[in-house]
C-alpha cells in the first residue's frame, strides 16, 4: 500500500456551518466547493492529491461522534487550535495530552456537526 489514506469525507449536515467552523480554528482558510452526483462538497487546500479531505453534505453522509476518528495535524502547539473550537461552536472532550514519544501530543473535540475530530503533534 503506498498510501493509507488518498481521500478524506468529513460528513455534515450545514455545508456553510462546517466551512465558518473550521475556518475559523484552522486560521482562516478557504474551501474550494464543487456539486457531484447531487452532493455538495467543500475541498480543504491542500497541495498533496494523497493528503486531501473534503466535507460532504447528502442524503448519504451522516455526522457521527463514534464512528472513526480522523487526526488533523495540530501544528507547533494544537492548543491554538484548540483555544477556537468552543468560540467556533464546537466542544473540546479531550484536552491536550501528551500520550508518549511515539504520538506526541493529541486533544480530541466534536465540531459544529457532531464529528469527533482530533488533532496531533509529535
Amino acid at each position: 500500500m503506498k498510501h493509507l489514506i488518498n481521500r478524506l469525507k468529513i460528513p455534515v449536515n450545514d455545508i456553510e456551518k462546517a466551512k465558518k467552523f473550521y475556518s475559523t480554528i484552522l486560521g482562516g482558510i478557504e474551501f474550494h466547493d464543487m456539486n457531484m452526483a447531487n452532493s455538495n462538497y467543500a475541498l480543504f487546500p491542500m497541495d498533496d492529491k494523497f493528503n486531501c479531505g473534503t466535507f460532504v453534505q447528502s442524503e448519504f453522509h451522516k455526522p457521527l461522534s463514534d464512528g472513526v476518528t480522523v487526526y488533523f495535524d495540530g501544528g507547533q502547539d494544537l492548543n491554538d487550535i484548540m483555544k477556537q473550537v468552543g468560540k467556533a461552536g464546537g466542544q473540546i472532550i479531550m484536552s491536550k495530552t501528551f500520550t508518549g514519544k511515539e504520538a506526541g501530543f493529541v486533544g480530541i473535540f466534536l465540531d459544529c456537526e457532531g464529528n469527533r475530530i482530533g488533532l496531533q503533534h509529535l
